[in-house]
């Protein structure tokens, strides 16, 4: 008859509460003097057995309102013909308190209890100090059960909902580790094939170039340094092209710019980013391209998880000696020393965090600098500055 989901449990519950109600009614029938209040008692009866057996009641919670002012009328009706029909109150509270909302329920709880000893008195029964506690105890109990049954329910389903997010979050972290992890494997074995394979490459066809030069005209040797140099040449070639593989999804389809472009539009949530580039693009190596971005996606990280920023801008500039790239928001900012002091205590994190630090160190390792300029309530300014490699160094 409950239109609202349960635990199993109350299943059993509410076998017992139909069985307590048939067997109310049956004492005020045995005990009631006349057929009148028989009659009444088997009414009662076929009302309850009636809603119990409706699949409307169990769906609707409207008919289950009709059917228990139904089954309330029944039972005044009763309760006028036997005194007896008073305990039959006991079992009508938990259906008040399980059909109807809270707003309702507590003043049918209360209107069932007066008419319950109004009943008993109205029909010159003597009156004793049970016939008032007996109504008022049994709906106080009746109240405090059924609430407190909604409280621990409620309790139980939020625990459920957040062992069910802990489950999938720790799904999400899982797979996200895996994929970090897979990107940062490929980032390595890039960086390694660019400064040691390519470069490698690169400078064995500066030298045969050199070598080339300086053999006399005619000497039998510079067809197969000629040969020589176009192997290292296509080597150099399938290098470069293992790098290109091996960059982040961001940098596979078009140059940093784009990939920056496509990180400030495809945000969902705040911060709002707008992208711009300033001065002429200058093309830059693999590992360049791959710390401009991984600092700019862990700045706009944080900005959305720590600052809770709503704009954000974020800035790519071509100098002439050196590549920068600023990201700006608008969040509430935090306290640099304090924050740089807290990573130096704990080693490197903050909070389980090695944002900044991760930041730091990709600029480093290409020879450039990292700044962050921020204050409580003032936004945070990050800024990279890269300088560009030597000529020779840009494959």
């Amino acid at each position: 008859m409950d239109v609202r989901p349960h635990s199993p449990v109350v299943a059993a519950l509410r076998l017992c509460l139909y069985a307590l109600f048939a067997g109310l009614l049956a004492l005020a029938a045995v005990r009631a003097p006349g057929t009148a209040a028989v009659a009444a008692a088997l009414g009662t009866g076929a009302v309850f057995a009636w809603g119990v057996l409706s699949p409307a009641v169990r769906r609707s919670r409207r008919a289950a309102a009709v059917w228990l002012a139904v089954l309330s009328a029944a039972w005044l009706v009763l309760l006028a013909l036997s005194p007896e029909a008073l305990w039959a109150a006991f079992p009508l509270y938990f259906l008040h308190l399980h059909l109807l909302p809270v707003r309702w329920s507590l003043p049918a709880v209360a209107a069932t209890a007066v008419a319950a000893i109004a009943g008993f008195v109205g029909r010159g029964q003597q009156v004793t100090a049970g016939a008032f506690i007996g109504p008022l105890l049994g709906a106080a109990v009746a109240v405090a059960t059924v609430l407190g049954y909604e409280a621990l329910y409620r309790e139980s389903e939020r625990r459920r909902e957040l062992i069910e997010e802990l489950v999938a979050t720790r799904a999400e972290l899982a797979h996200a580790e895996r994929t970090a992890g897979t990107l940062a494997e490929r980032e390595r074995l890039a960086r390694e094939i660019h400064d040691t394979l390519a470069q490698g490459l690169s400078s064995i066809q500066l030298l045969l170039r050199a070598a080339q030069r300086a053999l006399p005209d005619g000497s039998p040797a510079a067809a197969h340094i000629e040969q020589a140099r176009a192997t290292a040449q296509d080597n150099l070639a399938e290098a470069r092209r293992f790098v290109h593989a091996l960059t982040p999804p961001g940098l596979e389809r078009g140059s940093l710019a784009g990939a920056l472009e496509r990180l400030s539009s495809g945000a969902a949530a705040p911060p709002r980013a707008r992208f711009s580039v300033s001065g002429t693009p200058v093309e830059l190596p693999t590992p360049y391209e791959v710390a401009l971005l991984r600092i700019a996606q862990s700045a706009l990280g944080n900005a959305r998880r720590h600052a809770r920023a709503h704009r954000a801008e974020i800035t790519l500039s071509f100098m002439d000696t050196a590549v920068a790239l600023d990201v700006v928001d608008d969040g509430v900012g935090f306290d640099p020393e304090a924050v740089g002091a807290a990573v130096r205590r704990s080693g490197g994190a903050v909070d389980g965090g090695f944002g900044l630090p991760a930041m730091r160190s990709r600029a480093e390792a290409l020879g450039g600098t990292f700044t962050v300029e921020s204050a409580p309530g003032q936004g945070t300014a990050v800024a990279v500055t890269l300088p560009y490699p030597d000529p020779g160094d840009r494959a």
